[in-house]
């Protein structure tokens, strides 16, 4: 697996709590779900050069 970088994160509370109930949902962590969110959004834009990205079968392109 490849070396991560840890860095510090500024939340408001609110958003805080409603990513912490969004990722029990998805059976997450927090830290998870918001690497998961930030994938997506770097694939849909197509900007992503991480190889373990992998396209969403059901997009229309």
């Amino acid at each position: 697996m490849a070396e991560k970088k840890a860095f510090v994160l500024r939340i408001n509370p609110d958003m805080l709590k409603e990513l912490e109930a969004w990722a029990q949902q998805d059976f997450r962590s927090v830290n998870g779900q918001i690497e998961y969110l930030l994938s997506e959004a770097l694939r849909k834009q197509r900007r992503s050069r991480v190889k373990d990205i992998k396209p969403d079968p059901g997009e229309e392109k």
